[in-house]
């Protein structure tokens, strides 16, 4: 509804969403994802004709992406503990997930590294060469220049927000939060903002078992996790359509992320338990006192 700034905190309210027809969210879910991949495909047509960038380099960007695939997102601050490269650990597995026929995946990367960062800098350029791989297919793509114009599109465009940083070293993780408002659940490990976010049904949960002392082990454990999870729940969850061509399991968790998320994970409801669990008890005294 018009008011739902003033509302959004409200859980009752937001479960409103639960009744959007199925047809009307798809459409704007591939409206979205339309958005974002005409954004894609203009700067990598800008850098082309403007920068005269090899033809390697216009696939790297994303001008091969399909709006019709499941696209993963990942973008953030590239730094050691997030393990940006995690999913790459099996590529020949990854591989033929992304090249699946009739039901392929892609994924795309963007984000900065700190300047002083010499691990998450060469985590970007490990990611770019994986890009240019051939044997990916054109279906992993860099957007370059991250910032919060580009993440204004992939928020909203990509269909699953991947996060994987080392448990328990996540402090929040507000990216994930933004996407899955807008429609883009969250597949992460079980830290930062997830750990008490995840329902069950909004989204998934990233569970490798393994020792966490062996980082090795505990880094294999996860990726197969996260394969395993395409494999077995995403990739069906989102190609099995009905007669009128809706994904009406996937609608179901892209419901959910919105309808659980916005009212616990916004600033409103944030700033109103501070005024009233901590603000207003600590001036009351005063007040009484004078």
């Amino acid at each position: 509804g018009s008011d739902w700034l003033d509302r959004h905190d409200d859980p009752v309210y937001c479960s409103r969403v639960l009744d959007i027809p199925d047809e009307e969210l798809w459409a704007a879910r591939q409206a979205l994802r339309s958005f974002l991949f005409n954004f894609v495909r203009e700067r990598a047509r800008n850098r082309w004709t403007q920068e005269h960038v090899s033809a390697a380099r216009v696939v790297a960007a994303g001008t091969m992406f399909d709006q019709n695939v499941l696209t993963l997102g990942f973008a953030r601050r590239f730094t050691g503990y997030k393990r940006p490269e995690l999913i790459f650990l099996d590529p020949d597995r990854l591989a033929r997930i992304l090249n699946a026929p009739g039901r392929p995946v892609q994924i795309l990367f963007a984000g900065k590294a700190h300047p002083a960062d010499d691990i998450g800098k060469h985590h970007l350029q490990r990611i770019y060469k994986r890009a240019l791989d051939p044997k990916f297919g054109g279906r992993v793509a860099c957007v370059d220049d991250y910032d919060l114009h580009v993440a204004h599109f992939l928020v909203q465009g990509c269909d699953v927000w991947l996060n994987n940083p080392r448990k328990p070293l996540e402090a929040s993780g507000t990216s994930g939060m933004k996407a899955a408002v807008n429609g883009t659940p969250h597949m992460s490990i079980g830290d930062g903002w997830w750990a008490e976010g995840f329902t069950g049904q909004n989204g998934w949960l990233i569970e490798g078992h393994a020792d966490p002392n062996d980082h090795g082990a505990q880094d294999w454990a996860d990726a197969q996790a996260i394969y395993a999870l395409l494999e077995e729940q995403l990739v069906p969850m989102f190609y099995d359509r009905d007669a009128k061509g809706i994904p009406r399991r996937w609608l179901q968790v892209v419901k959910q992320s919105i309808g659980t998320v916005l009212p616990r994970f916004s600033a409103r409801r944030m700033v109103k338990e501070y005024v009233a669990e901590m603000y207003v008890p600590a001036v009351r005294p005063q007040s009484v006192a004078r």
